[in-house]
């Protein structure tokens, strides 16, 4: 059986020395560019914010690549790509020297360390589903990621859901996992300033009350669907409430792309949003919202869905893969397949007072349960088990 930690449970930190802990930050290393966070991402930033209250002491380290300067963290002693051959040519022999206790690798580059290893595995997407993800050396890279997963000491895996898949997909013994959720900062629960949500709306053209989507612009996250039910909600919702999509272009995208450009220029009212990311005005976008959707095909958790929980929105989201463990019944849960069943759900979220009160009550306590605090006091109980 896999493990399962308590995010209740206390934490020896105060009391003793604080660990010394690497974490890798190559899902970070985008945003000091202006670049754009993916569920990775936005996951490895929030322990490096919150471990050191848990008792870490963090230490950052980055891949080289070639000749070009690192932009966050220490260089590690070698590449991922030449540490991974030696891996493979001498497994014995071969440990990559890390002057820290144990070392967090959050995005599968995972290689053999003279210290204890764990590896966050966030789903098996791109084992469990090639089809939607980027076809480039795809066999290459899911052999690679079998690989790699089988090296770490401990595995964290981010909901009950994801266990059997890391197991049937990566080799991973279960007993070495330990299920720890994601969650999301304490000041998602305080509204923003309403000045400062009117200002970020009027600068993206939005007006309060509009379905909104976060996420990915890429197969399993669905947005065609999306679109499909928007497109049949009746006329006068459409003119009242618009669709807006904050995501940035992924994999295979092109397709839901070329169908948003058409919906706009047949004068749907369909917003999409793919510059946004500083993480104040996502807030703002979440607060201006009137109903949040998320009929994802496949997720190994759902950040968004606990941030608009968060933000007290009504959500409709996908019966299927891990939301329904994140929702725990605070969404309005549909067939992902059915875009008929969307469309009902997002006009009874729309129109009925008391289903959206309830929703919005049931998911902001969903919501406090699901905090960024309580994954990392949970990660850190994780790396105290290895010592």
């Amino acid at each position: 059986m896999a493990a399962i930690l308590d995010s209740t449970m206390s934490t020896p930190a105060a009391a003793t020395a604080p660990l010394r802990v690497g974490i890798g930050t190559t899902m970070v290393e985008p945003v000091l560019t202006g670049g754009h966070l993916d569920g990775i991402g936005v996951y490895t930033q929030a322990l490096l914010r919150h471990l050191p209250q848990a008792g870490c002491a963090i230490s950052t380290y980055s891949w080289p690549r070639g000749t070009a300067p690192l932009t966050v963290g220490q260089a590690m002693p070698q590449s991922f790509e030449r540490a991974s051959l030696l891996d493979l040519v001498t497994p014995a022999a071969h440990r990559v020297h890390m002057p820290v206790d144990v070392f967090h690798v959050t995005d599968y580059r995972v290689v053999r360390m003279d210290c204890p290893v764990v590896a966050s595995l966030h789903d098996a997407l791109p084992i469990k589903h090639p089809e939607w993800c980027n076809p480039r050396l795809r066999s290459v890279k899911n052999w690679l990621q079998r690989k790699a997963a089988q090296k770490a000491d401990r595995v964290i895996a981010l909901s009950h859901y994801a266990i059997d898949e890391l197991v049937e997909c990566f080799g991973v013994d279960e007993r070495r996992i330990t299920v720890v959720p994601c969650g999301v900062d304490d000041d998602w629960f305080d509204p923003p300033a309403a000045g400062d949500v009117a200002a970020t709306l009027a600068a993206n053209g939005l007006r309060p009350g509009y379905f909104l989507f976060v996420g990915t612009l890429q197969p399993r996250k669905n947005v065609g669907r999306l679109l499909d039910a928007y497109l049949a909600l009746p006329a006068a919702v459409r003119a009242e409430r618009q669709l807006v999509i904050v995501g940035h272009a992924g994999a295979r995208s092109e397709d839901v792309l070329r169908r948003i450009a058409a919906a706009r220029q047949d004068g749907a009212n369909v917003v999409w949003l793919n510059k946004l990311t500083d993480n104040g005005a996502l807030r703002h976008i979440y607060a201006g919202a009137g109903v949040f959707v998320f009929a994802s095909l496949y997720e190994g958790f759902g950040i968004p869905v606990v941030e608009a929980f968060a933000s007290g929105v009504p959500v409709v989201a996908a019966n299927t893969t891990s939301l329904p463990e994140v929702s725990q019944g605070a969404a309005l849960e549909v067939d992902p397949l059915d875009s008929g069943a969307i469309a009902d759900a997002m006009l009874a979220l729309a129109r009925e007072p008391l289903l959206r009160a309830r929703c919005i009550t049931a998911g902001r306590a969903r919501a406090a349960q699901l905090t960024w605090d309580a994954t990392a006091r949970m990660t850190a109980a994780v790396y105290r088990s290895l010592l």
